[in-house]
């Protein structure tokens, strides 16, 4: 699960790539604040109330969509370099980094989707106190995440190296990224509370 592209992965590619690894590191602090979030909120039942209430959870994935539409325009815009283009960027601060990380996976309603419907089924009452099952469990999930995203970050520069030296590849890129993204969103916007 944690390899299939989304949000968080495309914002750890590029600001690997745009900064460095240790803005990328930064940034996957901040993912993982998210991760803790939603994990601690499906322990303590909060995300349950959550999307009982169908207003919040309909705020928060339209945002979600939003973002992502905001993210797909930037990829395909007439003066949008490709994340793979060398390009000269203003850095970004480390808290701003760490913010846009957190708010990225927080505006996945994906992520609290998959705390709520997975981790239960491996939940069993008899073997001990709910909540640190489920804790156990969602911080299993977090470890694995931040291994493979930390490899993700580690390895952006070289792939966009390889990448970069294809001219058509560029073009090409740019509008693959705008149209997952831009299919991300309209799938989350028309989703559906399971």
């Amino acid at each position: 699960m944690v390899l299939t592209p989304g949000p968080n992965m495309i914002y750890l590619i590029s600001r690997s790539i745009c900064q460095g690894r240790k803005a990328g590191l930064i940034s996957l602090s901040g993912v993982v604040l998210g991760f803790v979030f939603y994990m601690l909120c499906a322990a303590l039942g909060i995300s349950a109330l959550l999307f009982a209430i169908p207003y919040a959870y309909d705020a928060i994935r339209i945002l979600g969509a939003i973002y992502l539409l905001w993210l797909a325009w930037s990829a395909i815009k007439p003066s949008a370099k490709s994340l793979f283009q060398p390009q000269k960027l203003q850095e970004d601060g480390a808290i701003k980094l760490f913010l846009m990380g957190f708010l990225t996976n927080l505006l996945n309603p994906k992520i609290a989707i998959m705390y709520l419907s997975l981790l239960p089924q491996f939940i069993r009452p008899e073997q001990g106190t709910i909540f640190l099952q489920t804790v156990l469990l969602g911080f299993t999930q977090i470890i694995i995440s931040i291994s493979v995203n930390a490899l993700i970050v580690f390895t952006a520069g070289y792939v966009a190296l390889i990448l970069s030296k294809k001219p058509q590849w560029i073009k090409i890129q740019k509008w693959i990224m705008g149209t997952v993204l831009a299919g991300l969103a309209v799938k989350l916007i028309f989703e559906h509370k399971h």
